[in-house]
Order: structure tokens, then sequence, then C-alpha cells
């Protein structure tokens, strides 16, 4: 069985034990992380698709670890004017192991 869900403004396929890194969310390590929108749900049968959420269908996860992606660079320079910029950015990441899918 799997399902379709939305956190941090994307959209994941994700079944029972998978582990996955996203936007960060609340919690320490080993807090319960419960996904209410859930877009669809497949596995054994005809999938069932939200309009926009399945209702009644939640996703719960385990948070492994909080952690920050790689560092991006962001410079601009603009020739022969003595101008530049560099700004630097690290995303907060939370990676979290699917324990269950509740259709």
């Amino acid at each position: 069985m799997y399902a379709v869900i939305k956190t941090g403004g994307k959209q994941y396929r994700v079944a029972q034990n998978d582990v996955l890194t996203v936007e960060k969310l609340a919690g320490d390590t080993g807090a319960k992380v419960e996904f209410g929108d859930v877009l669809m749900i497949g596995g054994e049968g005809a999938a069932k698709v939200g309009t926009p959420t399945v209702q009644g269908a939640k996703v719960l996860a385990e948070v492994v670890e909080q952690t920050r992606g790689p560092k991006v660079i962001a410079f601009k320079k603009r020739r022969r004017k003595n101008s530049r910029r560099k700004r630097g950015h690290r995303q907060d990441l939370t990676t979290i192991k699917i324990t269950s899918i509740v259709g």
C-alpha cells in the first residue's frame, strides 16, 4: 500500500517503512508526526484519489533526525561596476520514517 502526501509545499509518494527527507517539521528525534494531507491512496484494488484530499486518511511517521541541507551560494556580480553580493543558505530538513498508512 502506498500514499501520496503533501508537506512543505511538495508531494511525496510514500509506503510503509520508507525513510525520506522533507522540509523542517516540529518535533525532536523519536517524536510522532501525522500527515492529514493525503492526496491519494493506492495498492490493493482501485486507487482512491482525493478532491483534493482523501477523507479520513492519514499517514503516521516518526522523526529520525533534524538536519540541514547542503550550503547553497547565491553570488551576483555586475561587471565593471565594482558591485557584487554573496549570500549563503542552508535549508533546515527533517528525516522521517513512515510507520503506517491509515486509509
